[in-house]
């Protein structure tokens, strides 16, 4: 199993998007990928982080559409705040990549080491 490191990222991107609702959803689907990876768990970690990545760039591309329109139809000021918006939805997707990616690689570090030292 050590072999499929893309379906192991995958398993892993799908139990850090099911379990989004908890904090620390990426810490768990990166040691899932690295433990099942049972070796390079920290680049099996951030190939999980960045497919959990991809629900969250649909996101922001659905929220990004309506700051446009409220950009487009709001005269002045609309254009102001939906610039400004745009600017705080980059800042905020740039922020949760570096935070999912980077925790996703500390839970395949966590994943590997389990399956090194047997404690599972």
């Amino acid at each position: 199993m050590a072999d499929d490191s893309t379906m192991n990222a995958l398993i892993g991107g799908v139990v850090t998007i099911v379990l989004s609702f908890t904090g620390f959803s990426p810490i768990l689907g990166g040691a899932v990928a690295g433990y099942l990876n049972q070796r390079d768990g920290v680049r099996v970690g951030i190939l999980s982080g960045l497919v959990a990545l991809v629900p969250m760039v649909l996101g922001m591309f659905f929220l990004g559409g309506f700051i446009g329109l409220f950009a487009m139809f709001g005269g002045r000021g609309g254009m102001m705040a939906g610039g400004v918006g745009l600017f705080f939805m980059l800042f905020a997707f740039v922020f949760f990549a570096v935070f999912i990616v980077g925790l996703s690689a500390l839970g395949g570090y966590i994943g590997e080491y389990l399956y090194d030292e047997d404690v599972l």
